[in-house]
């Protein structure tokens, strides 16, 4: 098994360099030969990648100790479907799942529709080197195939917290957004080498940002998810270096999913996009960076060691390659770009976007390294928390969600005031009706309150857009209103899934802003029979019990709650002691409903009688991940499409704003 999985490696080094070297005689000869060749290459790169891969989930499986990653992440006992997922639980087999990945999608563009297009050999050598460096990676430092000395009885197991299906999908979500992110930088490096600048590179990567920016999305919510429910401390988001890792790049692909638009429309932002869609992929390398390096503290870090290294040199070799290659055809980018023809324009509105997600993208990226540069630099440690992150981040989203407000509203060109001011009418009183009622029925906190209220001017915005078109199309068609919503979605696909994704975004900006602003919380040792009153809950506690599950003990708090002066059943917050683990696990006691979380850890005890429990509420929590699910429909949407509206329906629509 060691031979064979070894020889895939070498062999994935092999081919990947021959690939490389395939197709740069191709372009040089122009022959179809050897790119041919070189697509064959590819081809053979997914079957050894595939059977490293089927290797290790055997290993894995069947709890083949004498291979070092087996024993470091599985034991005998550990669920089947935990030693499968097991496969992406350390840096071996991490490098294996990015490897397998990046193989698969560089085949499925090579065998494209589009590979014969000039450009696809020189986006095939920028995916190869890619694939090559982790073949070599794993082969220098990274192997999932090597051995142990001496064959344990058992492995270590897996960590308790990566025990949770939020584990399973987490991952593999964010590697498929973050390797997908290398189509369209390879794309904008082959088209600037071909000298090609105009918008053929954007249409052929179109899907294939919105995809990788959609798996982005599912791996930062699942991953918001899994911290809720399984680390223990009442939230979904703690500004961790790694979450910070996954959340750069998607901010930076946001604006260039915005960007692009107007290129493709207008020919303009041109340096805007070359330059996000660079800064997109060189920030997933920086992210794989965090995790492997060691030098910043992480739960979801993978420790220490010399792949930190390694990424950091091919990190730094293709950003330095990217800035060679822009620099020598700068001037060629700034040809044929067309300026802002006014400061009041949805052209501004997207330039300000951009703007405020690379200002967004800066101060996260800012804060994330700032510990390090401050021991580097004054050999002392100034570790940056959430209060840094939160009070700088807190006024950037405030400004996007006033923009994602009004730019819907504001015309191509030049826009006029009284226009504006007339289609901003209804949704801005909505917001402002939205602010008299929190005030009214007693809520607090001036920036929620703005906050809460610019998002339902956003989201009426959206719901305003919806229905006028909607309405156009019915004058234009005769069409019952719901078959009209349904086929005017359905003609700009990509327009309306752009709105239902914001639509999703306000949801969870409501979910957001609530559970900061308005939760509560109590820390409180109790004896048996004893209560807490935390809003409108009421818990009591009748006693500690032990029991065995899976051959893990568990220790669990049995209380009784009453919400409303009504009886609603029995929680209870566990901790586990795993057998082959020194820390217990935090098992929360969560119940849910439309408008809250009641949020409950055991935190300690005595005797079983007495414990100490942490008891929160967690306002609109649940609209975060139902806001998640509408932004991922939205994405669906816009990524099926691409048509435009008929004329006559055009004009009505035009007509009817």
């Amino acid at each position: 098994m060691y031979l064979i999985g070894s020889i895939t490696l070498y062999l994935g080094i092999a081919i990947a360099a021959y690939s490389i070297i395939a197709n740069l005689i191709g372009i040089k000869k122009q022959s179809s030969r050897w790119l041919e060749s070189a697509r064959g290459g590819v081809l053979s790169l997914v079957f050894v990648s595939l059977i490293a891969s089927f290797l290790l989930l055997y290993l894995l499986a069947t709890s083949q100790f004498q291979f070092e990653y087996v024993a470091a992440y599985t034991s005998r006992n550990l669920p089947l479907v935990y030693k499968l997922t097991a496969f992406w639980a350390g840096n071996a087999g991490s490098l294996l799942l990015w490897t397998v990945l990046i193989c698969g999608y560089t085949a499925i563009l090579v065998f494209s529709r589009e590979k014969h297009n000039p450009m696809m050999p020189y986006v095939s050598v920028i995916l190869l080197l890619n694939i090559l460096f982790f073949f070599t990676v794993m082969v220098l430092g990274g192997n999932p195939f090597a051995m142990t000395d001496m064959v344990p009885a058992d492995g270590k197991g897996l960590n308790p917290m990566l025990q949770h299906p939020g584990m399973i999908l987490h991952p593999v979500t964010l590697y498929l957004g973050y390797v997908g992110l290398a189509v369209p930088f390879a794309f904008a490096i082959a088209a600037l080498i071909l000298k090609r600048m105009d918008a053929e590179w954007i249409k052929l990567t179109r899907r294939w940002t919105i995809t990788a920016w959609l798996f982005l999305t599912l791996g930062n919510m699942i991953g918001g998810w899994w911290a809720y429910l399984e680390l223990g401390w009442g939230g979904y988001w703690a500004w961790d270096p790694v979450e910070n890792a996954s959340f750069l790049p998607w901010l930076t692909v946001s604006a260039f999913l915005h960007s692009v638009m107007i290129q493709e429309r207008k020919g303009m932002l041109k340096t805007w996009n070359i330059s996000l869609v660079i800064i997109s992929y060189i920030l997933t390398l920086f992210g794989t960076f965090l995790v492997r390096s060691g030098v910043l503290t992480s739960v979801h870090a993978f420790g220490s060691g010399p792949l930190g290294t390694y990424f950091l040199i091919f990190m730094a070799f293709m950003m330095l390659l990217s800035i060679y290659i822009v620099m020598t055809r700068y001037q060629m980018i700034k040809k044929d770009t067309l300026p802002i023809e006014s400061y009041f324009s949805k052209e501004s509105s997207f330039l300000l976007n951009n703007l405020l997600l690379v200002a967004g993208a800066f101060a996260v990226f800012w804060g994330t390294m700032y510990p390090l540069i401050s021991e580097t630099v004054s050999g002392t440690k100034i570790n940056v928390g959430a209060p840094y992150f939160n009070s700088v981040m807190s006024p950037i989203l405030l400004l996007l969600i006033l923009l994602m407000a009004v730019c819907p509203l504001i015309a191509w060109q030049k826009a006029t005031v009284e226009r504006f001011l007339k289609n901003a009418l209804w949704p801005f009183a909505a917001g402002i009706a939205a602010a008299i009622i929190l005030v009214a029925f007693g809520v607090r906190g001036t920036f929620a309150i703005i906050g809460l209220a610019s998002t339902v001017f956003m989201f009426a915005t959206h719901i305003q857009e919806f229905v006028q078109g909607t309405m156009a199309r019915i004058k234009a068609t005769k069409e019952n209103a719901l078959t009209a919503a349904c086929r005017l979605t359905k003609k700009n696909q990509r327009r309306y899934g752009g709105y239902i994704v914001h639509i999703g975004i306000a949801v969870i900006a409501i979910g957001v802003i609530s559970s900061h602003a308005y939760s509560e919380e109590v820390l409180k040792t109790m004896e048996t029979g004893e209560s807490l009153a935390i809003g409108d809950y009421e818990l009591t506690f009748k006693g500690l019990s032990e029991h065995t599950k899976n051959g893990n003990g568990i220790v669990a708090a049995e209380l009784e709650t009453v919400y409303k002066g009504k009886m609603d059943g029995t929680i209870k917050p566990e901790k586990v002691f795993y057998e082959t683990w020194p820390e217990p696990s935090t098992e929360v006691a969560i119940k849910t409903n439309f408008t809250e979380d009641l949020y409950v850890v055991l935190s300690s005890w005595e005797n079983r009688d007495k414990v100490t429990l942490q008891v929160k509420v967690n306002p609109f929590v649940s609209w975060i991940w139902a806001g998640g699910i509408i932004m991922v429909l939205g994405t669906a949407v816009a990524l099926i499409g691409g048509k435009t509206t008929s004329s006559r329906v055009s004009k009505a629509l035009r007509s009817g704003r």
